[in-house]
């Protein structure tokens, strides 16, 4: 496995997961404090997660399946972008799983 699919797998959580808390603080805006604007912070930060997340789940999927990931933590990695803070640290932990391998240039295993 080349290291650009993880670096791109990192870079699209990181930007799902901020856009994902932004989200969730423009809701707390708009529904809780009502502020003014929030409205259309929310609307605008929304349609950018909704089409980045597909993006994500795009380069999440291809890292799991050039990694041999068995389903149930393929899921795991692709739902990570749909919790707030969520993709922070699956990114982490999948990364340190992976650093490894890319560095070695070990061929692709399954790790239980």
């Amino acid at each position: 496995m080349k290291k650009s699919v993880l670096t791109r797998y990192r870079v699209m959580a990181y930007v799902t997961g901020v856009l994902l808390v932004l989200l969730t603080l423009g809701v707390i805006a708009k529904y809780v404090l009502d502020l003014d604007g929030a409205d259309a912070f929310t609307r605008a930060v929304g349609i950018a997660h909704g089409w980045l997340y597909v993006v994500y789940l795009v380069f999440a999927f291809d890292l799991g399946s050039k990694a041999k990931w068995p389903v149930g933590k393929q899921l795991w990695v692709l739902l990570a972008g749909t919790v707030p803070t969520a993709a922070f640290f699956v990114e982490r932990k999948v990364t340190r799983e992976l650093e490894e391998r890319v560095a070695d240039g070990a061929p692709d295993v399954v790790k239980a």
